[in-house]
């Protein structure tokens, strides 16, 4: 593989997990859904969810999207490796933001991912969370609105 090639991956990659994070903070569910190949899993271990394929993908979002006042979402970038058409992947997350029932949240956390080449470009083909640490003390601030 050429040099520029596997610059123009890790670029497209990057690309693709930053308009993932915007998608889901603009709970634009159907671009969330066409970032995803359609076998694709998403794993939530720490609460026990897991979801087959884009629909169950948009579904799973966009439940959990329903259950925030307010969620934000700063991903800072980690580790690609290529190889051919596939690529394995981490980014870094912090979220906070209060649920709909009174409960604060802040965690810290990681996405290993797993992605494929498409026609369309880089897809996810498979995205597991895994929660670092993770705090319920309640949020001093309000939401903007």
């Amino acid at each position: 593989m050429n040099d520029m090639r596997a610059i123009a991956d890790r670029v497209e990659i990057e690309a693709l997990r930053g308009e993932l994070t915007d998608a889901v903070m603009m709970r634009d569910y159907d671009r969330v859904e066409s970032l995803f190949t359609p076998e694709c899993v998403v794993r939530w271990p720490h609460i026990g969810r897991e979801f087959a394929g884009r629909e169950a993908i948009r579904a799973g979002v966009e439940w959990g999207q329903g259950l925030w006042e307010f969620f934000v979402q700063n991903v800072h970038p980690g580790v690609i490796r290529i190889d051919g058409d596939t690529a394995t992947g981490r980014s870094y997350i912090q979220e906070f933001g209060r649920l709909r029932d009174g409960g604060s949240h802040l965690n810290y956390a990681i996405y290993h991912d797993r992605y494929e080449r498409t026609p369309e470009g880089w897809k996810f083909a498979e995205r597991v969370y895994e929660v670092r640490y993770a705090d319920s003390s309640p949020l001093p601030g309000s939401a903007s609105t």
